[in-house]
């Protein structure tokens, strides 16, 4: 007698009961096992897709170790500020979803190839927690310095880095045959120093483009034929990969995403992206070399890094080291006027390449004008009509004529997107370039943080001419912090530093950054830079606790302790 409810159906039910119990999905019930080291990928899309079907409101992972390969990845052309462009394979598409949550548990996650982990656009409360982000073949690569003379150096490569030398260059690559075989293409040097695990003192990046000229003597040993390369047997040869291409989180028009005890061991690009977003929470997130491997560096990018992010951003409590660029950095974008094209037309350009495609400007948006050279504000127009015409240009109507003083050069900004930021109990060290870059026009507030770093801790920036980073701090504090003997390397020449991109001859009358508050810290100093400040509108120096040290040779004594030109309202205390 047939069943009026067939037991293939009940055990459907059945199944999708237990995937979906009190709306959490286990992610093996997708096919996602941990430790039996075959593809995930898949596993994670079809978890994904039945999330967003069902409404669920989370997906777990059992903990282990889970591969991700981009063969068989879901695949978009993105464009992401600060990083190269390009059709990505995403391991992880978030995409439109609301109220979502992944725990690893404690899982690791491994990467193979050019793959995205995680990709978050158009959605809200999002959360990642849990797991580790690793690839098994990193995007730079390294090698032991043997010897160093006025021609050429020798190194060692260990195994985890596969290479060749082919008609005289150097060429990484993932080790499979070809043509198999994917090429690591690197474009610069950094020397580090393991003992100490941070720059080496006073290193400089050398630029070696996409030809390294060399010799295989066998080994696993390459001579590197360039001449004045310096650098100390012992210490570490980092390769820098050509772009940032990979990069661990990109969150793009998204709102409400936190991440939480989450370590990034390496990835091809910045850690965490945040673009046209907001309230973006970063905490116990660690930045890290992994420790069980022969690694020097982790991340080949920012840790960190926010363009124009509004409502709140805060990173608290997380440890950002041995990266090959800085912690954060949270600013907003200028486009450069191309083209007057009538009083109340002009053709507007996305002027550096790593921002071709990042669009900002809307329909009845309000915007700031600025001069280029000055980085002073003369006019808020408000745009009538958007034509995108391509990556690079757009074309913009205003409602009104722009002021008769419109010059190409000129630049555009966004005024609605200003994220109050908060950086809280963090530790910075042992990473090429400098600490932070506050560059947001909200509420800053850094404290109870730690720094060590190669070059400035702090630094305000913004240019319209060459980043085309918007910045301009309006209320800053930066309180209870240790600075631990920073300036050991070549990225600025004090600890706290202004180098917005204002030309000297109009600094007397731009006032870009104001109300910057550096109170109640100590400062454990070999090098007498402290602050090195111009254009400021309103700077405290007080209730800091300075303390000599002689960590490292004085590589300038005669830098002054403070410089504080063309500023006004300023209180320095000793």
């Amino acid at each position: 007698m047939n069943s009026p409810f067939p037991f293939s159906a009940l055990c459907s039910v059945l199944w999708c009961f237990c995937a979906y119990a009190g709306g959490v999905l286990d992610v093996s019930r997708f096919g996602a096992f941990p430790d039996d080291g075959k593809d995930d990928t898949l596993a994670v899309r079809a978890a994904v897709t039945q999330a967003k079907k069902q409404g669920a409101r989370k997906l777990v992972f059992p903990k282990g170790r889970y591969d991700f390969y981009p063969d068989m990845a879901f695949e978009r052309y993105q464009f992401v500020s600060n990083n190269a462009e390009g059709l990505k394979r995403i391991a992880f598409p978030l995409d439109g979803m609301t109220r979502f949550e992944i725990d690893g548990q404690g899982s690791d996650f491994l990467f193979h190839g050019f793959l995205s982990p995680f990709t978050i656009d158009n959605s809200q409360d999002i959360a990642l927690r849990n797991f580790t982000v690793d690839y098994a073949r990193t995007f730079h690569s390294e090698g032991k310095i043997l010897c160093v003379t006025n021609t050429h150096a020798d190194i060692e490569i260990p195994e985890d880095y596969p290479y060749s030398v082919e008609n005289g260059l150097l060429k990484f690559h993932d080790g499979k045959p070809r043509p198999a075989r994917t090429l690591y293409p690197v474009s610069l040097i950094l020397e580090f120093d393991p003992v100490k695990r941070e720059t080496a003192y006073q290193a400089r990046d050398y630029g070696v483009g996409l030809d390294i000229r060399a010799e295989d003597l066998g080994g696993r040993r390459v001579r590197l034929l360039r001449e004045k390369l310096k650098g100390t047997p012992g210490n570490i040869f980092v390769f820098g990969p050509h772009l940032r291409h990979v990069c661990a989180v990109t969150v793009t028009d998204s709102s409400r995403v936190t991440i939480e005890d989450v370590t990034l061991y390496h990835c091809g690009g910045m850690g965490v992206i945040g673009q046209r977003s907001r309230d973006l929470f970063v905490r116990r997130v660690r930045v890290t070399p992994p420790p069980n491997k022969n690694r020097t560096v982790s991340i080949t990018a920012d840790a960190t890094h926010f363009v124009n992010c509004g409502g709140q951003v805060v990173l608290e409590d997380c440890l950002f080291e041995l990266q090959i660029d800085d912690a954060t950095n949270v600013h907003g974008i200028y486009v450069r006027i191309a083209k007057c094209v009538a009083p109340a037309i002009a053709d507007v350009q996305l002027a550096h390449p790593a921002q071709h495609g990042f669009d900002f400007i809307k329909k009845g948006q309000k915007l700031e004008l600025v001069k280029g050279p000055a980085l002073t504000t003369y006019a808020y127009p408000v745009v009538k009509q958007v034509e995108r015409l391509n990556k690079e240009y757009t074309r913009l109507t205003f409602k009104e004529p722009l002021p008769d003083t419109v010059a190409v050069g000129d630049a555009l900004a966004a005024i609605d997107a200003y994220a109050a930021l908060t950086i809280r109990g963090c530790t910075i060290r042992g990473n090429r370039a400098r600490g932070i870059l506050l560059n947001s026009r909200g509420p800053t507030v850094v404290e109870g943080n730690t720094f060590h770093t190669a070059g400035t801790a702090i630094l305000f920036e913004g240019d319209a001419r060459l980043w085309y980073e918007q910045a301009g701090v309006s209320d800053c504090v930066i309180r209870n912090n240790l600075f631990d003997s920073c300036n050991y390397g070549v990225w600025g020449t004090a600890l706290i530093e202004v180098r917005a991109g204002i030309d000297p001859a109009f600094r007397a009358g731009s006032r870009y950054n104001k109300n910057i508050r550096i109170t109640d810290n100590t400062i454990r100093y070999f090098h007498p830079g402290m602050l090195r400040m111009y254009c400021v509108q309103g700077l405290t120096f007080s209730g800091n606790k300075l303390e000599k040290t002689d960590a490292y040779p004085q590589w300038n004594p005669k830098v002054p302790r403070f410089e504080t030109p063309d500023c006004d309202d300023v209180r320095i205390e000793e």
